[in-house]
């Protein structure tokens, strides 16, 4: 692995994230490694997508411009699965994981800059779990303490922040400990933050109520917002409305595909269940961050930004969102 020079810098937008989700609804892009893959690169490695950020920085750069150009105004970056503990594993310093986590807030940053108009940047911080490359990120409670969680994540968020980025994931969360540990590393990093949980029906992966859940950054001004990702889209739209009412924020939400990930056989399961249409309800209870994850692509963003006729930051017109009936079901996938 090598750590190649990074791309010139991009204007930020100068509008303030939390100031734009104030004026309307905003389009998240969809999953980073179903895009990397379409596009021909080899994700069977433990690091997943973030493995790119060191050997084709380049595809990385091309799948968020294919994000861009479907219509997302807000691009979250390849470092969900990055780490100083994976990255040492492959022979990299601290030094030299930090410049990569930088980096990927710099390629995510070039590809915004090919929009013509804001396009803001997320810095994904994923969970503990993902960093062992074996699902728990699905079942959460790893056996670690929460001052344990927070000293784990707490690097890699100072070097995400030191990039600029315009917010941070922290995203994928399984349950209310390893969320109050994140809170916690990123307190004082002078970056805001959104608080996305990976659900099933109304309750983390990890069992807890989610309003319980989401209550945990109630008060925390540094949280713009709060809501889920990486779950089935079935389940989305509850989870919505619970979210909005127990913190008061606006709501982010993304949900997968709605296909089934079989571990065991390495394959994908099941219908895709991901509805475009749905997300007028989402932005009707509350949802200002809408995009999809796992097995959502370009195609599927560019349809959502077209049912939401937003780009970066217009308001809705009230009375234009029309219902979509809420539905529920399981799912859960790696996420990338």
């Amino acid at each position: 692995m090598s750590t190649p020079p990074a791309p010139p810098p991009v204007p930020v937008p100068g509008l303030p994230l939390a100031d734009a989700l104030a004026r309307g609804p905003l389009v998240l892009d969809g999953g980073l490694s179903n895009q990397l893959q379409a596009q021909g690169c080899d994700l069977s490695d433990e690091l997943w997508s973030a493995r790119l950020l060191a050997d084709d920085p380049a595809q990385v750069r091309a799948a968020h411009t294919a994000y861009v150009r479907a219509g997302a105004r807000v691009l979250i970056t390849g470092s969900y699965q990055a780490s100083h503990p994976g990255f040492a594993r492959r022979g990299l310093d601290r030094e030299e994981t930090d410049a990569l986590l930088r980096r990927s807030v710099s390629l995510a940053r070039a590809a915004a800059g090919t929009a013509g108009e804001p396009v803001w940047v997320a810095a994904s911080v994923g969970p503990y779990g993902a960093v062992l490359a074996d699902g728990s990120e699905y079942r959460g409670r790893y056996g670690l303490t929460v001052a344990e969680l927070e000293r784990f994540h707490r690097p890699r968020v100072q070097a995400l922040a030191a990039a600029a980025p315009d917010v941070l994931a922290l995203e994928t969360v399984p349950d209310a400990d390893e969320a109050e540990a994140l809170l916690r590393a990123a307190a004082g990093c002078g970056v805001p933050v959104w608080l996305s949980y990976t659900a099933a029906g109304r309750r983390t992966r990890a069992g807890q109520p989610l309003a319980d859940a989401f209550a945990v950054a109630a008060g925390n001004d540094q949280v713009i917002a709060v809501g889920v990702n990486c779950c089935d889209p079935r389940d989305a739209a509850p989870a919505v409305r619970l979210a909005a009412r127990a913190t008061g924020k606006p709501v982010v939400v993304y949900p997968n595909s709605g296909e089934g990930w079989d571990a065991a056989r390495g394959a994908w399961t099941g219908e895709a269940a991901f509805d475009p249409a749905a997300a007028r309800t989402w932005v009707r209870d509350g949802a200002r961050l809408v995009g999809g994850c796992c097995r959502v692509g370009p195609a599927e963003i560019a349809a959502l930004a077209a049912e939401l006729g937003t780009g970066a930051g217009r308001e809705t017109e009230p009375g234009k969102e029309r219902e979509a009936e809420p539905e529920t079901g399981p799912g859960a996938e790696p996420e990338g």
